[in-house]
């Protein structure tokens, strides 16, 4: 049996794995951490963060164009740079998006306990049961997958839009309370958004699925990070508008939580909960990839590397993608999660912008200084936001 998997997925499939990989966490976990922490400096972090993932995201499409198979930089560690760099992107990779989905599979059953009155305590099993939920969708094969989140990436739009309607024709509302404007928490802001936009790694880690990688892969990631980027500045403004935030704590669902006594809240609330469901799917999706990979090389054990029978799945690294989901939704918080994410996926995306600098002249259709520009953003964020978390 052949352990390659079936190119089936075209330009508006990789569209689609993208935005959906996006929108939840961006919306209601990263710009409302990053706002408490840039105050009405929010819009200047939004774009600081978009600029590192274009820089960064043109160096994964050229990678991929590239080099197209699954596993994204820990493939193209080992091809462009060496074994050592390969291992290394690969758990970062994993740890990054594993606390990520943990993030979100959390945010959506905190959510679920505050509606039905559920005690806090079981929040965690809650998340782990979401987690097994899509983890059973994704072994149903990556077709089917592809219509759901087509749908939801619909439903999370439509909440997204329904909340700036309301929140920019409202009155504007002053802030009492001002987060420090320091350039430390600009950059400590941008560093944690910069996570909410690297959905677009699910395009490359996905490389071996996408139909004409070489065209494909590269206007996904350009198409997805303009519609993103547009979108999360229209939410930092309108959240501003609205007074901002006084504290992450309060309002994990900081949309929900700012148009609370408007009728349509509650559409907003439910696109929100179907955004973050949509981000848990396709990490469970991108993280296993990248494990198939690592089986595949010998980094991880071989049984691992198995597909199944029609090709579409890989159930033994699928099933290893949800246990590291889980145990990190039950060790940690959503907080505590979401800062780990963005401190390893900067680390991540800096090997990414290394190796693509070793691609050779025929292959790109990038310039270098692109590539050099991502690498010391990534390393620049990482020192500034580490600075800052220290004081903050």
């Amino acid at each position: 049996m052949s352990n390659k998997l079936v190119r089936e997925t075209g330009l508006l499939g990789a569209l689609v794995i993208g935005l959906g990989s996006i929108l939840g966490t961006g919306a209601y976990v990263s710009i409302g951490l990053s706002a408490d922490i840039a105050g009405d400096n929010l819009v200047f972090a939004i774009l600081i963060a978009a600029i590192t993932a274009l820089m960064n995201g043109l160096s994964s499409a050229q990678l991929a164009a590239a080099h197209p198979v699954s596993g994204g930089t820990y493939e193209y560690g080992y091809r462009f740079l060496s074994p050592l760099s390969g291992r290394v992107a690969g758990c970062l990779f994993v740890a990054a998006k594993s606390a990520s989905a943990a993030t979100a599979a959390l945010a959506v059953a905190w959510y679920i306990s505050l509606t039905f009155n559920i005690s806090a305590q079981v929040v965690e099993y809650i998340a782990v049961s979401l987690l097994l939920m899509f983890t059973v969708l994704v072994l149903s094969g990556i077709r089917r997958t592809n219509w759901l989140n087509a749908l939801l990436v619909l439903i999370s739009l439509l909440g997204l839009l329904t909340f700036i309607g309301i929140g920019l024709t409202s009155n504007a509302i002053s802030r009492t309370d001002t987060a420090d404007s320091s350039s430390l928490s600009l950059f400590h802001a941008a560093a944690l958004t910069f996570v909410a936009f690297t959905g677009y790694g699910r395009i490359a880690t996905m490389g071996e699925e996408i139909r004409e990688p070489r065209q494909n892969i590269p206007r996904a990631v350009i198409i997805t990070l303009a519609v993103i980027s547009t979108i999360y500045i229209a939410v930092g403004y309108t959240i501003l508008h609205l007074g901002g935030i006084k504290s992450f704590e309060q309002s994990k669902f900081i949309i929900a939580t700012l148009i609370s006594n408007h009728n349509w809240s509650r559409l907003v609330v439910i696109g929100g909960v179907i955004a973050m469901s949509g981000v848990v799917l396709n990490l469970v999706l991108g993280v296993s990839r990248v494990i198939l990979a690592m089986a595949r090389r010998g980094d991880l054990p071989a049984k691992l590397a198995n597909v199944s029978s029609d090709s579409k799945s890989a159930p033994a690294a699928t099933w290893m993608t949800f246990a590291i989901m889980s145990a990190i939704a039950l060790l940690g918080g959503i907080e505590s999660a979401w800062t780990l994410s963005a401190f390893t996926v900067l680390l991540y995306y800096g090997i990414t912008n290394i190796a693509a600098l070793n691609v050779p002249l025929s292959d790109r259709f990038i310039p270098k200084w692109v590539s050099v520009f991502g690498l010391l953003s990534c390393f620049g964020l990482i020192a500034l936001a580490t600075l800052s978390y220290v004081i903050w």
